[in-house]
């Protein structure tokens, strides 16, 4: 999984797989859901990202080393 932050653009991308994207569905105006030809999630990106989540903090939980 990678997570991106654009400050440029106040875009927050989170990848949870690096496969091919089949097709981008808007959830609403500054959501995108990425979806592969089977209909798993690949991505969602938020615009506006700063207004809508907190990208100064980010917290991971549950990966094992």
């Amino acid at each position: 999984m990678k997570v991106n932050y654009f400050e440029d653009t106040d875009t927050l991308y989170i990848g949870f797989r690096d496969s091919d994207i089949a097709e981008s569905k808007d959830l609403d105006e500054n959501t995108v859901l990425d979806v592969d030809a089977k209909g798993n999630v690949r991505a969602i990106t938020f615009e506006h990202a700063s207004q809508r989540t907190d990208v100064l903090h980010l917290t991971v939980e549950g990966i094992e080393a």
